[in-house]
């Protein structure tokens, strides 16, 4: 059973960075697409950013394209989300998650294991 914990959130001003980390344990991380997704107070989960097993190819949501960067090390089992141009819409609890079908898929309902995620509040 793979675990997957999140780290990195905190309070930040608009305009301002964090990186998200995800560490897992009892899997290896390096056979499977991984996900970073967000839920926003009283909204639905929603798709950030998706990279491949590899870690060549990305895709990411349109309102974080530009500003956020997904990357990982396999050797370190870990899965970083670099933020960049924060805004207080990016306030959220960001999920990292991990697709065991390899598709790069943006459905959140796809993704087999979550963390249990890292609050990241933007503030105006």
């Amino acid at each position: 059973q793979v675990q997957l914990v999140e780290s990195g959130g905190g309070l930040v001003q608009a305009g301002g960075s964090l990186r998200l980390s995800c560490a897992a344990s009892g899997r290896t991380l390096s056979r499977n697409s991984m996900g970073w997704l967000r839920q926003a107070p009283g909204k639905g989960r929603e798709f950030v950013a998706v990279i491949s097993w590899s870690g060549k190819s990305t895709y990411y949501a349109g309102s974080v394209k530009g500003r956020f960067t997904i990357s990982r090390d396999n050797a370190k089992n870990t899965v970083d989300l670099r933020m960049n141009s924060l805004q207080p819409e990016d306030t959220a609890v960001y999920y990292c998650a991990l697709e065991s079908t390899n598709l790069n898929t943006t459905a959140w309902e796809d993704y087999d294991y979550w963390g249990q995620g890292t609050q990241v509040t933007v503030s105006s």
